[in-house]
């Protein structure tokens, strides 16, 4: 088993001090609150979210599913769990699990002893952006290909996809629509700004 941890955000340094965390989009948490789109659509960040990579064998779902307390799904691009803790499908053998700020080392240590091959904590990776309101899939269109109609990508989907240029992880959570979309830090601005363009633009 491969375990994977970077030094853990807010623990002391070797002279006692503590080591201050900052999310990507912390200096324009403002400007992001200030921004409104058509039909109450918002968007946020949601720093410091829990993710751990997993790699497995479809045979031991079942087992890592009962370690980690989060079913993994078996079809593509589906998600297990709730909205606190989750499991992405993102290829055969590879799942992303997600969950509250905190939580990698209990998963990465439950997930080892179940015998998972891989378990890799990207936590300090990536952020995390919520787009959500009513005309948040209107907005998404306007930056990424997928086809995004509830017939094809509802509540309980994820995919590995483009926004603009960027590569990043959309979870459709609810039928709002309500979304998270997982992005790394260095992009973290650009995407940012290619969102509130779209939200503020024409329809």
């Amino acid at each position: 088993m491969t375990v994977i941890s970077p030094v853990e955000p807010g623990t002391t340094g070797p002279a006692g001090v503590e080591r201050l965390r900052r999310s990507p989009l912390a200096d324009r948490a403002a400007e992001l609150a200030a921004a409104a789109g058509p039909r109450g659509t918002r968007l946020a960040e949601e720093p410091f979210l829990t993710q751990v990579n997993l790699r497995a064998a479809p045979e031991q779902l079942a087992r890592l599913g009962n370690a980690a307390g989060i079913p993994l799904p078996r079809k593509a691009n589906r998600v297990g769990g709730d909205v606190q803790r989750a499991a992405l499908w993102l290829g055969p053998d590879e799942w992303l699990l997600m969950a509250p700020d905190g939580e990698a080392a209990s998963l990465r240590d439950a997930l080892g002893s179940a015998g998972a091959a891989s378990v890799v904590d990207l936590s300090a990776n990536r952020t995390t952006l919520r787009l959500s309101g009513g005309s948040a899939r209107d907005v998404l269109e306007k930056v990424c290909s997928l086809d995004l109609h509830p017939r094809a990508f509802a509540a309980g989907h994820c995919a590995q996809t483009l926004l603009g240029r960027t590569q990043a992880v959309l979870w459709q959570l609810g039928p709002e629509p309500d979304y998270r979309i997982l992005v790394r830090n260095s992009f973290a601005g650009y995407l940012a700004d290619l969102l509130l363009d779209a939200l503020r633009g024409p329809a």
